[in-house]
């Protein structure tokens, strides 16, 4: 089957942005996706935008003009369903345009998961089961930012928007089918929620378990060392890594450097690690950590032992059970991580909050071990 016309209007001002976008109709099903660079930056770069709505297309070159708030009336506020596929990355390197996301956000990787078409699957698995089309994925690591785009990277980009309207209408109905729209639309949600949270994880420290059995003051010390370096990472625009890779960010807190020039050895291959940073880095070494820093840092859960790794073992069957009677992914219900911390912790996790905890609070607090 012949692909679809992937023509598109090329955008390069404000005004016929601002044209393109009046004409969506009010509550229109909007297409809409990004390409975006981040080799060796900590902030996405936007290099396109693609949009679709009812056969019109569109490519904005956001290196050519400042888009700002002009997708804000039709997509932020108004009341326009914006159909994205594993909005994520999108909604991040969108924040600058889309500070809250789109007010109506349908993420087609999530309706499917709810539809019964597996977790996690790709768009163009997605448009070869409900479109029959098979994409060419040629272009997927394009360098984005270079102009003029070829005409096979604007055909590609077009693609990416041209079935968004078509999978909406099919997986929409599928959700109805199922009485699955609102837990469809609560996990779109939370979604928009954790892209429009820029400031960073507030306890970076629990994602290195190697630290789970340190004692608490030295936790509080990698949590420092952590959070500085998303502060710096971003103030930089470098990627964390560069300055601070989490390999030496345990070593300096398990053994802080006693002079500065050790640092400077102990840093070396670090790309963003100049002298300004390692100084900083430094001194927060030296700083002694206090008691009020180590009650504001949470610890880091341990993998599952024992009991626990028992009680993880009976929390996954009932997952999988639930699962199973409801027809979806057992990912999608709770993910094995989440059980991991729940069985160490004990502490109801944030992610089965909502139609999750619904589903699985009525049995799952019991097979904490006791």
């Amino acid at each position: 089957m012949p692909l679809p016309d992937a023509t598109a209007d090329w955008i390069a001002d404000r005004a016929t942005l601002q044209a393109w976008l009046d004409g969506v109709p009010a509550g229109a099903v909007v297409g809409l996706d990004t390409e975006f660079m981040r080799r060796d930056t900590f902030h996405p770069q936007l290099a396109l935008l693609q949009l679709g709505c009812r056969g019109r297309h569109a490519l904005v070159d956001p290196l050519a003009f400042a888009i700002d708030d002009a997708l804000q009336p039709a997509l932020g506020r108004g009341d326009a369903i914006t159909v994205m596929h594993s909005a994520g990355e999108d909604l991040e390197t969108l924040a600058p345009l889309l500070p809250d996301g789109p007010r109506v956000l349908f993420d087609t990787q999530i309706a499917a998961a709810f539809a019964g078409m597996g977790l996690g699957i790709s768009y163009r698995a997605l448009v070869a089961e409900l479109c029959g089309d098979e994409l060419d994925k040629g272009e997927t690591r394009s360098d984005w930012m270079q102009r003029p785009l070829t005409a096979s990277q604007r055909s590609y980009a077009t693609l990416d928007v041209v079935y968004l309207e078509s999978i909406h209408a099919q997986l929409a109905e599928r959700l109805r089918q199922r009485d699955r729209g609102g837990w469809f639309a609560e996990d779109c949600e939370r979604l928009k929620r954790r892209a429009s949270h820029r400031d960073g994880d507030p306890q970076p420290q629990r994602a290195l378990r190697g630290a789970a059995e340190w004692p608490k003051e030295q936790q509080a010390l990698l949590r420092r060392l952590l959070l500085w370096r998303d502060r710096s990472a971003r103030a930089l625009d470098r990627p964390r890594p560069w300055l601070l890779d989490d390999a030496l960010a345990m070593s300096l807190a398990q053994q802080p450097p006693a002079r500065l020039a050790e640092l400077e050895q102990r840093g070396r291959g670090q790309r963003a690690l100049r002298s300004a940073q390692r100084g900083e880095l430094f001194a927060l070494l030296c700083d002694p950590v206090e008691v009020g820093e180590i009650a504001a840092t949470v610890a880091i859960p341990a993998h599952p032992q024992g009991a626990a790794k028992q009680a993880l073992n009976a929390m996954k069957a009932l997952v999988d059970a639930r699962a199973t009677e409801l027809d979806l992914p057992p990912g999608l219900l709770c993910p094995r991580k989440v059980l991991e911390e729940y069985a160490v912790t004990r502490e109801w996790p944030d992610f089965l909050d909502g139609w999750r905890r619904e589903v699985l609070h009525e049995r799952l607090p019991a097979l904490l071990p006791g």
